[in-house]
């Protein structure tokens, strides 16, 4: 064993079992390389226990990839292939036959239809960064790989990025604050921060924590109204927010229990109350 420990929020171990990679770092019964499955719900609960009221860690979008190490009793125990996430899900929300994704989905949400006709009943509701086939595109619908039918202006090619994460962040404004949670339905600070900047090509961690120690570069002492500008992130331990032009801070949090815009210094005295000092203020490139 190394003597390091590692965070069981992005590795897979457990008594009994754990990744292959972690031989030699990890104890465990048995090790295993795991399988790859692709999510087909449209958010799929991962929990921290194999039970439906266990803690909500995050949701896995429609065509995300996880590694299965483990399948019992309806639950599949994974680690999400894009930010490492390991936890607990409902095994009928994978499935074994793997399709490269071809487009994502742009907006804060989008319907299935069963026919190319807006007004037929949906099949399911998608949000923004689930990743589709799509087998053919049209002016106003695109049919996906399943035969069903998405609005063309919702989707983008899948490497297609948005110019300004803030901007998609802002487009959250609103929907309510969800421990957990990762969709316009309901998200929290840090879900509201990695889905803007994934939706911009960059790669983040699910929590702040995480986020933290690699977005951006720390800006030097206290911020202040000259200090920090637009696209600043700012961190808490235990949260997170981004700068707005004209010091307004954009962040999900539980005080209003939505995503809201608000003055940032106001923001500031108010949020040291629950998580105590500002712990860094991070600049995006």
């Amino acid at each position: 064993m190394t003597g390091v420990i590692l965070d069981r929020r992005v590795n897979a171990f457990r008594d009994d079992l754990a990744a292959a990679h972690l031989e030699g770092q990890v104890s465990a019964r048995r090790f295993s390389e795991g399988s790859r499955r692709q999510v087909v719900e449209a958010a799929a609960p991962l929990r921290e226990a194999p039970r439906h009221d266990a803690v909500l860690e995050t949701e896995l979008l429609f065509g995300e990839r996880v590694i299965l190490y483990d399948e019992r009793e309806g639950w599949a125990w994974v680690q999400a292939e894009r930010d490492s996430h390991v936890g607990y899900l409902s095994a009928n929300a994978l499935r074994s036959d793997i399709a490269d994704p071809t487009h994502r989905v742009r907006t804060l949400g989008t319907h299935i239809y069963p026919r190319p006709d807006y007004k037929a009943p949906p099949i399911d509701r998608l949000s923004m960064n689930a990743q589709l086939v799509v087998e053919k595109a049209e002016e106003r619908f695109a049919q996906l790989s399943d035969g069903h039918y998405i609005a063309a202006t919702h989707i983008c090619a899948v490497d297609e990025c948005e110019q300004d994460f803030v901007e998609v962040a802002a487009g959250f404004v609103g929907s309510p604050y969800l421990w957990g949670g990762r969709t316009s339905a309901g998200l929290d600070c840090s879900a509201l921060i990695q889905l803007a900047l994934q939706a911009s090509g960059i790669e983040c961690p699910r929590d702040s924590d995480m986020q933290e120690a690699v977005l951006g570069k720390p800006l030097p002492g206290p911020p202040n109204q000259q200090a920090v500008r637009r696209g600043d992130l700012v961190f808490w331990n235990g949260h997170v927010g981004v700068m707005l032009e004209e010091g307004r801070l954009l962040h999900a949090n539980v005080h209003h229990m939505a995503v809201v815009v608000e003055p940032a210094f106001e923001a500031f005295a108010r949020i040291e109350t629950w998580y105590g000092p500002i712990t860094s203020v991070r600049r995006m490139s």
